[in-house]
């Protein structure tokens, strides 16, 4: 409870959305204040003339009686008209500002909410409220004392008027002073959001950049020679298979050898050499063919974009990146495989993004799918994982509207909701200290939505695994036609 809330009267909040109406009211009641709730315009009115509470929390858009029309009828009234009303709407045009404005409201909250703007938003009106009725009871004692004492001398009526002018002046200054501090307020915390945003496009953009050097580097490097050695490796095998011939061929012309020459046929066991030299050759080739697929995935993963945006094979940017992430998901002593599960759609089309930024999506989320796998797997048993095994399942599929989804769910430990609601806050992590920065999942959500226009979401249950659902539009230019 903060110091000043129990000082308060009530708080009424009128919404036809229970969602809206159980997390205004978990907030402001967590804040020590107390709440009432009506869900229509109707209510809100029989509740105010019974009992008028400190402040009203009023939505616009409601069935039956507008958020509009609700506080034309409290402003009309005589013993509810100086009740302040702060509006809550998704309408952030200043058309709907203006006409908030002009029927009384005395300020806005935008959805969705932000606990923090709505508890100084409701403390900065309450404290106004509260200053108001002192200087109403003062105003109404001086007025008194002025009356009784009017009689007594004309001199002192004009000092309590003067006195009563200063005290008129000094609530306007308080007033302004209160404003000017809660513009102010909100100034610094939008610059403290874009600094955070700033800090946070920056780090990881330092950071991918030296990472997608390092890695196309270190892929050029291997690609020479790895391709050297693949290409080679055949006319090594027709080689081989021509000297096994010609030494076949011999031993048919010369089937007793001289005893030199089966002495060193004996020494190097040759029949077991000739046997197991293609098997060893065919070994090597799928190798350099294992170390050629890796080269194309880091390639691929770190390829520079430019500022355009190009057609992706979204199949192939997400194979790369699990290429990348593929030690993380085998066996080891300490825990079992992550198995992979794909269901790619077959007629799944080229997407018009950034890919290297796209690809970075991917691997913030597979690398905390993976993760939360790790740390479900530290709490069971053997037999449990055996029962049921960690995996990551992988769908894509193409919806109507220009939109294509990619869904990655993992069987991990889930994320509580409190949790999930902040996923996306920027350097907000979970995450033991030195383990996580808080700033992969924001970026991903600044990649997805704010540059692609598409959407990002956290589908979450606790025990049960999470789901992140990327919706992003395939053509760009269909997408800006379809906007106008």
């Amino acid at each position: 409870m903060s110091a000043d809330s129990s000082n308060f009267g009530p708080i009424l909040i009128v919404d036809d959305n229970p969602t809206n109406l159980q997390l205004l009211f978990d907030c402001l009641t967590t804040a020590g204040y107390k709440v009432w709730v009506a869900r229509s315009g109707q209510s809100a009115i029989k509740k105010v003339e019974y009992s008028p509470p400190d402040l009203i929390l009023l939505d616009v858009l409601m069935p039956g009686i507008d958020g509009f029309e609700t506080c034309r009828h409290l402003k009309a009234s005589e013993s509810t008209k100086d009740i302040p009303v702060i509006f809550m709407t998704a309408l952030a045009d200043t058309e709907n500002k203006v006409k908030g404005f002009s029927v009384g409201a005395v300020d806005y909250i935008t959805k969705p909410f932000q606990q923090e703007e709505v508890l100084a938003r409701v403390q900065t009106h309450l404290s106004i409220r509260n200053l108001t009725k002192k200087l109403q009871v003062q105003n109404e004692q001086l007025h008194q004392e002025v009356t009784e004492r009017n009689q007594l001398a004309s001199e002192l009526e004009r000092r309590v008027e003067e006195r009563t002018e200063e005290l008129s002046q000094t609530n306007c200054r308080l007033q302004q002073e209160i404003e000017e501090r809660y513009l102010a307020e909100q100034t610094l915390q939008r610059s403290l959001v874009k600094l955070q945003q700033a800090q946070s496009q920056l780090i990881q953009s330092e950071k991918m950049s030296a990472i997608g050097q390092m890695v196309a580097g270190v892929a050029h490097e291997i690609n020479n020679p790895v391709n050297f050695i693949y290409g080679n490796l055949s006319h090594v095998s027709d080689y081989i298979e021509d000297l096994i011939g010609m030494l076949r061929s011999y031993q048919e012309v010369y089937p007793e050898a001289e005893p030199k020459i089966a002495e060193a046929a004996d020494d190097i066991d040759l029949e077991f050499l000739i046997e197991d030299l293609p098997k060893m050759l065919s070994s090597m080739q799928v190798g350099a063919e294992r170390i050629r697929e890796i080269v194309l995935s880091l390639r691929r993963f770190s390829h520079q974009d430019g500022f355009e945006m190009k057609p992706m094979n979204i199949h192939e940017g997400i194979d790369s990146t699990l290429m990348i992430l593929h030690s993380r998901l085998k066996f080891k002593q300490d825990r079992p495989a992550i198995e992979i599960i794909k269901e790619y759609s077959p007629n799944f089309p080229l997407v018009e993004c950034y890919g290297g930024e796209m690809n970075q999506v991917f691997m913030n989320i597979l690398a905390n799918a993976i993760d939360a796998i790790d740390e479900c797997n530290q709490h069971r048993s053997a037999e449990q994982i055996k029962a049921y095994p960690s995996c990551i399942r992988i769908y894509t599929q193409v919806m109507e509207g220009n939109r294509a989804i990619i869904r990655i769910k993992d069987n991990g430990s889930g994320i509580a909701p409190d949790v999930t609601q902040h996923i996306f806050d920027p350097f907000y992590t979970t995450k033991a200290p030195g383990k996580g920065t808080g700033i992969g999942l924001s970026i991903s959500w600044q990649i997805v939505v704010e540059k692609h226009g598409g959407s990002l979401q956290c589908i979450s249950t606790p025990a049960q695994g999470t789901e992140f659902v990327i919706e992003l539009p395939i053509s760009q230019a269909y997408q800006a036609m379809i906007a106008s």
